[in-house]
């Protein structure tokens, strides 16, 4: 369709063509030719567009220069970006790095105060060490089997295990020491439960007769283990 004005093509963004009429033009040099110094077309004080080519050519490079300077500004914005980037990468490198090295040093720290690793004689003497006391011929009889229990031990609520216990040894006595391993887990299991109900029980003590009650129970649990050494 035929205009009086004649068809201005100039590039806005990156990829696109915007057609604009020379009256688009004008309406946006009008404000630019202001800025030379007021006044209208026709005149040439002070810059002003003396011609509606001139001021659409104003318009154009206005046009133009904004977005040199939004391209400008994208552009650092993308360098800013890419810099505060690489800066996270290079304090993650950092920290994993002290985070391996700090393990390590841990590690050698904790070796050196462990000092050389137990040999199996020392570790046989030390397992010999922290086990409780052998019971004594009067707590425990070898030739009967009888045992003689502290005084916390004697409540009727441990009847039933201190008759479990008692057969045990008697019948381990009258054997000449052997016993067979299913009777072992009966054993190990009666002596167990035993301790469970003494600590249910521990408020009804004093510390001192529980501590010997306990250590019992342990010493004869220990002695099975013992025995024939």
């Amino acid at each position: 369709m035929w205009s009086p004005f004649p068809i201005v093509a100039f590039r806005v963004r990156k990829a696109f063509l915007v057609p604009v009429t020379l009256a688009g033009c004008l309406a946006v040099a009008w404000p630019v030719a202001a800025q030379w110094g007021g006044g209208g077309f026709g005149y040439n004080r002070g810059g002003y567009a003396s011609t509606a080519a001139q001021a659409a050519a104003y318009g154009m490079s206005e046009m133009m220069r904004a977005q040199g300077y939004e391209n400008l500004q994208n552009s650092e914005a993308a360098k800013n970006w890419e810099d505060a980037k690489t800066q996270e990468i290079q304090n993650r490198l950092r920290w994993t790095e002290t985070y391996f090295e700090m393990r390590k040093v841990n590690r050698e720290a904790k070796a050196a105060e462990q000092g050389p690793p137990v040999t199996h004689e020392q570790a046989i003497r030390m397992a010999k060490m922290a086990a409780p006391p052998r019971l004594g011929s009067t707590q425990l009889d070898p030739v009967t089997g009888h045992v003689e229990y502290p005084p916390v031990l004697m409540d009727d609520i441990y009847t039933d295990y201190r008759k479990r216990l008692d057969k045990f040894f008697a019948d381990r006595a009258a054997s000449g020491g052997s016993v067979q391993y299913g009777e072992l887990r009966e054993f190990q299991s009666t002596v167990s439960q035993f301790i469970d109900v003494l600590k249910q029980n521990v408020k009804n003590y004093p510390v001192s007769d529980y501590g010997r009650a306990r250590s019992f129970l342990d010493s004869l649990a220990h002695e099975v283990r013992m025995s024939g050494n």
